[in-house]
């Protein structure tokens, strides 16, 4: 295991925050970010979401720092400085969506290498959201589960669905999988489009922090996904809707402006979590945790809440 950069230049995280080389069991090199802290007793694993990368969560590690927690984290495969799978590297893309069970078990194995203390909960956000709940379905060891904005089905017409559904099959059948999904970016959205009508944050301090950042740090750009990345998680998402909910607590962060993830899944596999919660955050976007001061300060307290009460 080598030291992979971690550009704390470009964040606001623990001073104390570095980053690991770990391949995953079927050789993909993958970026692992450990925020370690003397004392803690618990660590809170955060799952990004698709196009994410280390640098994007190191506030919430700086919050999560002050109420105790040790935090770890980790590029998934095909995103931010771990390896991209096919030759168009701005392209999201995915052999099969369970490869990330790989990924979790490399960040699972890097926490206990590195002496930080045992995971205590996931802190996940959309496609993250995705890979945690099949984590938890799988026997994760941890006691609770937070998400933002759960990527547990994709927003689209359903006019579109399937003609989704035949695309991302047949162009498989051609050998053609790597195409970007008609209708999203090649490129990031992030470096062209105006803060005003996004459908991320309603912060243009943030908004401007995740631009800059991969401004700064080219490599850590993505732009849309694959055909074969869209069939791979529409089927997953569509596995784990059929899947009873873990027997854990949970929390559920969902703004009410929500315009990426399918809002009708995630209230119906919240109804049917005994132990979940969902807590409806108002006007805030996609992305929960950079939204306003208020809404951050807000739900960071809840945040701490749940993981105390586990």
């Amino acid at each position: 295991m080598t030291n992979a950069p971690y550009h704390s230049e470009i964040c606001t995280g623990p001073e104390n925050g570095y980053a690991l080389w770990r391949k995953a069991s079927d050789g993909v090199r993958l970026r692992i970010g450990l925020w370690p802290l003397a004392g803690a007793e618990k660590t809170v694993l955060i799952y990004t979401g698709r196009t994410e990368y280390i640098e994007k969560y190191a506030h919430i590690a700086t919050d999560l720092h002050k109420a105790g927690y040790a935090v770890a984290t980790l590029d998934w495969r095909g995103q931010g400085l771990s390896d991209r799978l096919i030759d168009a590297p701005y392209r999201g893309h995915i052999g099969a969506f369970s490869d990330y069970q790989k990924d979790v078990q490399t960040l699972l194995e890097a926490v206990k290498s590195e002496g930080l203390p045992t995971p205590h909960a996931i802190l996940t956000h959309s496609m993250g959201g995705a890979i945690g709940l099949r984590s938890l379905i799988d026997g994760l060891p941890v006691k609770g589960a937070l998400f933002s904005a759960p990527m547990w089905g994709i927003l689209m017409s359903p006019a579109l669905r399937p003609v989704a559904w035949a695309l991302s099959r047949s162009v498989d059948l051609f050998g053609k999988g790597g195409t970007l999904v008609p209708g999203t970016e090649a490129r990031s959205f992030m470096l062209k489009e105006p803060f005003q009508g996004n459908k991320l944050t309603r912060d243009a301090d943030m908004w401007a922090m995740m631009g800059n950042q991969i401004k700064t740090v080219p490599g850590l750009e993505l732009g849309g996904p694959s055909l074969h990345w869209l069939r791979e998680a529409m089927t997953e998402c569509t596995e784990l809707m059929r899947a009873p909910a873990p027997s854990m607590p949970c929390l559920t962060f969902l703004g009410d402006n929500e315009r990426i993830v399918d809002v009708q899944d995630i209230h119906t596999k919240m109804a049917g979590w005994s132990q979940g919660t969902l807590r409806m955050v108002e006007n805030a976007e996609h992305e929960t945790f950079m939204d306003t001061p208020e809404t951050r300060s807000a739900l960071t307290a809840e945040t701490v809440a749940f993981l105390d009460a586990l």
